[in-house]
């Protein structure tokens, strides 16, 4: 059964901003043929559904004072999946299967999940978004499971998710939120390696293969390789769990104003 905060009144009428993070894609419009800031309706429809305020933040040029005058204005951040980071970042060629690097993304998502781990800001990192929170930190990825895993299970292609095991490690934030497993929706052909500094692994696949992190300095600093966002009207644990951290962070953030 899905936890919704909106409707166990753990928002209570104090309803949290939470920035998601976008693509940035050629989109068709009518007559229009552009780059345009992109993100799946089911993102933000999960963030509402938890009793958030969904607040979507393009790729940008950003310093750091552009991304605490972004942070500034929310309760909690989304780092959301997408396109592969950029192998260069954690030392490495790229895979021939790699997607072509988005630099601008990957710049934005660096300075925004810095900042927001020095601010203790709830986080929630969705398949992507935990790949760049590890190479932020440090870390590598395996650029391609199937040379690892000798399988495709984690990605059919052609949009079509898969349903995996997660086995949760007690005692972790995950597992606070989510138990001791869960099954899950798949669609990424890469993971995490070497696991950065700071960081728990708090979930692994069947197969061992990294499936969540915790972020050890954070009050609420969760992320996970597959996509919550699709299956969340059945299960919104995660967005629930984040938004209720957020409603936490604004009401102390106003304590000490």
């Amino acid at each position: 059964m899905a936890s919704n905060a909106s409707e166990s009144g753990a928002v209570a009428g104090r309803r949290p901003v939470i920035g998601l993070t976008t693509y940035l894609e050629q989109t068709q419009c009518g007559v229009w043929d552009v780059p345009a800031a992109f993100l799946p309706k089911v993102y933000f429809e999960a963030v509402s559904r938890a009793g958030g305020i969904a607040v979507l933040v393009p790729p940008q040029p950003l310093d750091e004072a552009g991304a605490d005058a972004v942070l500034d204005g929310l309760d909690g951040i989304i780092l959301t999946g997408g396109k592969d980071v950029d192998s260069r970042r954690y030392g490495q060629d790229p895979h021939p299967t790699n997607d072509a690097p988005r630099l601008d993304r990957d710049a934005i998502e660096d300075v925004l999940l810095s900042r927001a781990i020095a601010r203790d800001i709830p986080f929630l990192g969705i398949c992507r978004g935990l790949q760049v929170l590890n190479t932020t930190l440090g870390g590598s990825l395996i650029q391609h499971l199937p040379d690892a895993i000798g399988s495709t299970r984690y990605n059919a292609g052609g949009g079509v998710f898969t349903a995996n095991p997660a086995i949760i490690e007690p005692g972790t934030k995950t597992a606070a939120l989510l138990g001791d497993r869960v099954t899950v929706q798949s669609y990424h052909h890469q993971a995490i390696d070497e696991v950065a500094p700071g960081l728990t692994v708090s979930a692994r696949g069947d197969d061992g293969i990294i499936q969540a992190v915790d972020v050890d300095a954070m009050t609420f600093g969760v992320a996970v390789q597959w996509h919550p966002e699709e299956s969340a009207a059945e299960d919104a644990r995660l967005f629930a769990g984040l938004v209720e951290a957020a409603v936490q962070y604004r009401e102390t953030r106003k304590a000490m104003a």
